[in-house]
């Protein structure tokens, strides 16, 4: 008895000894914390410095790396007893959320540095894990943490750097000093210039697809996402402000307020500012709050003023000097505060997260899919890592609401289409990524309005209310057999991405490749215009032609016919001029100021990982000392202030290499400034104004008045002209996301996709100026001019990269166009 009690008390003392000899990161460091940023090298020191330290509470996974290779962690914290059994909690809780067993556990998972250059938030998650390892581990008795010290170590680093070279020694508060004002590539996005706050649901990024398999795995009771904002806004925390979209529960909006109550006694008791309930909404789907409440989990944005303006000290407007120190002193408040309130309320975190996941009764219980196949290829690609099941269609018509035509009836469910219903766990996100128009209560939001994923996709749709059941096995899909190697030419269809990528990798190789410019018949089949034809005479320089092609068709997912003969049933011949040889273009970007980085990392990110295609960045800086005849397209990113930089020395330049033979291919707000140029097709529509009211507002309703006129991420219906090079693969019918409100006529020639006079949007909100400027407006078209061409993008077909239905658009502007 006495050896066991003395081991026991040895224990104890081990254990003591151990925590009071855990460094806290300022210790560690080797100075305050605040008083410099930390580099995410020396973040990764400390936490695996406390992971070995304090082994028995606190476990360090890497979980994958960023494009620029550096290591991303999750650190799971909980008492010695919990770490023991950590697999059994996670288990138990999530059998819990299927009504299988009861968890006496909460689960909080708390996410650092989404942007880059919000940076006090790693520097807070220090402190917050020591002292929960320290000070406040009677937090972790009955709840895990789980901690992303860094979701984005490149945008992190960007802006670390940049600041250390920038900064004064000592570092100046004086709000116009270098130090406060970072160039046109901030620390906000990761290595492609994306923003990682809007990928939660698409998935587009490394470190996005990387994170959610763990976060699926956790499913946690909350979730919060640590954030900055303008220097002069006070703190924000929950509740958030409406829309609240429908799905969200009563005690999902009741637990935030619970939350936020709690910061606000600590706020309140040391006499800082802060605000709820305003900006930020819990609408749009794919946010680090938003994403976690159609989880089941309460998600949350936290907001401190600072962000890349602040540095390690800045005067703000009312005369006020705000710290590093400062910040991080409110992020850590609320960090400990969610925490504390996770572990008093286990008992009814654990009963809510079980009722969210019994069944629902929504309008639409099931989604039938159908048509091009790599979209649903893609789709379900997507589907399965947000673990939402789905099966093949048995039904042979369904009655519900059909996408395409905006009409509720019979409808006849095409062979092989996919049934995704609401009978399954993940129902509630089901709903909110695949409903054709999500309830919005509040005009005033704080992102796009619309992302029905069969219009993103370009799919035909049907949602009904009955529960459609399937075939889990689905179609069987056909190997490709072997060509034909004395075959004169090969032929596959050109209608999605895997096409696009096939006849990069084609390029990239070196095969020569023929598109037809129509619709032809051969052999008892019909092909449509833009099919991709690779002869046997073009292609002397490859051995093994058939087989060369077979190893690359099955890479990419293409059926290829062997055909015997150039000379076509019906249509054009092989050796027509319909039938064109492609060349592989060389690409050139515009980057820097004026281009919104956001939307040139769309571009770059398309180019380089989606389509594997090269491409040349000419900088802003420098661009008028370049040839741009060594380039064959110039892409022209959306931004802002195109006026500076297309000068009248500019466009001419610009004009003449086009004249040439060039392809300038235009998108978003680079539009406005060339539509005032004599030498573009393009007219801006005159303004429509509501003459039904000369009664001024009020001031406190002029924002919602303005509304009349914005469009907020709305989709609309648009008509496409499938005979154009630059819309070959589609029919003709298309459905766009348009984030705003430009407005341009139809060219006289070559108008490819437009907005005919039914005008209101699909899905999302449109105000009802808006609407009516859009009444028979340009989508996409292109000029001829010269030996060249300029193409007009009014709307964005790579959108923060979801928008899969639109990428093709892309595609036949760099590769189908002569």
């Amino acid at each position: 008895m006495y050896k066991i009690t003395f081991a026991a008390i040895s224990l104890v003392f081990c254990l003591r000894l151990n925590s009071q000899e855990l460094q806290s990161p300022s210790a560690f460091l080797g100075y305050e914390l605040g008083t410099r940023f930390t580099p995410h090298h020396r973040v990764v020191d400390y936490y695996e410095y406390l992971a070995k330290t304090a082994k028995d509470r606190m476990h360090l996974m890497e979980y994958g790396k960023t494009y620029e290779y550096r290591p991303l962690y999750l650190a799971f914290i909980s008492s010695s007893s919990n770490m023991k059994n950590l697999e059994e909690i996670r288990k138990t809780h999530i059998a819990n959320t299927e009504g299988k067993e009861e968890s006496t556990k909460a689960i909080v998972w708390m996410s650092y540095n989404v942007h880059g250059n919000e940076s006090v938030s790693t520097e807070a998650s220090m402190q917050t894990i020591f002292d929960l390892l320290t000070s406040k581990s009677n937090y972790l008795e009955n709840t895990v943490v789980i901690m992303d010290p860094c979701i984005n170590p490149d945008g992190r680093e960007r802006y670390v750097n940049w600041y250390n070279q920038h900064k004064n020694t000592p570092f100046e508060t004086d709000p116009n000093s270098k130090e406060h004002h970072e160039g046109w590539w901030s620390g906000r996005s990761n290595h492609y210039m994306f923003d990682l706050n809007r990928d939660w649901a698409w998935l587009t990024q490394k470190e996005s697809q990387q994170r959610l398999p763990h976060y699926q795995k956790w499913l946690p009771h909350i979730h919060v996402d640590f954030h900055e904002q303008g220097v002069d806004s006070p703190y924000y925390f929950a509740p958030a402000a409406e829309p609240f979209h429908e799905v969200i529960t009563d005690f999902q909006r009741e637990f935030q307020i619970t939350i936020g109550k709690n910061h606000a006694k600590y706020f309140d008791a040391k006499g800082w500012f802060y605000f709820t309930k305003e900006r930020f909404d819990l609408f749009y789907p794919s946010y680090g709050d938003t994403y976690p409440m159609y989880s089941g989990g309460i998600g949350m944005t936290y907001e401190q003023g600072g962000s890349g303006r602040a540095g390690l000290g800045v005067l703000t407007s009312n005369g006020d000097t705000l710290t590093l120190k400062d910040r991080i002193a409110h992020h850590y408040t609320t960090g400990m505060s969610t925490v504390e309130v996770a572990s008093n309320n286990i008992a009814t975190l654990n009963s809510e997260i079980r009722k969210f996941y019994m069944p629902k009764n929504f309008q639409y219980n099931s989604y039938v899919l159908s048509g091009n196949k790599d979209q649903i290829r893609k789709l379900t690609s997507l589907i399965k890592k947000h673990q939402i099941e789905y099966s093949h269609s048995r039904q042979t018509t369904a009655k519900g609401f059909n996408y395409s035509t905006g009409k509720t009836g019979n409808h006849k469910v095409e062979e092989n289409s996919i049934v995704i219903n609401t009978r399954q766990k993940k129902s509630t996100l089901v709903k909110v990524l695949f409903e054709p128009n999500a309830v919005l209560s509040d005009s005033l939001t704080y992102d796009i309005t619309a992302w029905s994923l069969p219009y993103a996709y370009g799919l035909n749709a049907i949602a009904t209310n009955a529960i459609l059941e399937g075939d889990e096995s689905g179609p069987v899909e056909t190997e490709s057999s072997s060509l034909n190697t004395n075959a004169y030419a090969y032929v596959t269809d050109w209608n999605g991405m895997d096409d696009a990528r096939f006849l990069t990798e084609l390029m990239q190789n070196k095969f020569r490749v023929r598109s037809a410019r129509q619709k032809f018949v051969l052999q008892g089949k019909s092909y449509n215009p833009g099919t991709l034809i690779i002869t046997k005479g073009d292609n002397e320089h490859i051995s093994d032609l058939g087989l060369a092609l077979n190893q690359l068709a099955k890479k990419h997912f293409k059926n290829l016919e062997a055909v015997a003969t150039g000379f076509v049933d019906s249509g054009k011949d092989f050796g027509s001029e319909y039938v064109k040889l492609l060349t592989a273009p060389k690409i050139a970007i515009l980057g820097g100021e004026p281009t919104s980085t956001l939307r040139f990392g769309e571009i770059w990110h398309f180019l380089e990982q989606d389509l594997k295609y090269p491409m040349t960045v000419l900088d802003s800086d420098y661009f008028s000392e370049v040839n741009l005849e060594t380039y064959d397209i110039l892409i022209l990113p959306d931004g802002d202030s195109y006026g500076n930089f297309l000068d009248s020395t500019t466009q001419k330049k610009i004009d003449r290499w086009v004249k040439l033979g060039g392809k300038l291919l235009a998108m978003g707000s680079s539009l406005e400034t060339l539509a005032e140029e004599d030498w573009i097709a393009l007219c801006t529509k005159t303004k429509v104004k509501d003459s039904t009211s000369i009664i001024p507002e009020t001031y406190r309703n002029i924002a919602r008045e303005e509304m009349k006129d914005e469009i907020t991420g709305a989709i609309f219906k648009v008509l496409i002209d499938n005979t154009h090079p630059m819309a070959f693969g589609y029919d003709n019918l298309y459905f766009t996301l348009k984030e705003g409100n430009s407005a341009y006529e139809f060219l006289d020639e070559g108008t490819v996709a437009y907005i005919a006079d039914q005008n209101k949007p699909v899905s999302g909100f449109a105000g009802s100026n808006a609407q009516r400027e859009m009444a028979n407006t340009l989508i996409y078209g292109v000029q001829e001019r010269g030996d060249g061409a300029i193409i007009y993008m009014v709307d964005n077909p790579l959108f923060r990269g979801f928008w899969e239905n639109g990428k093709l658009f892309f595609v036949n502007s760099l590769f189908m166009l002569e």
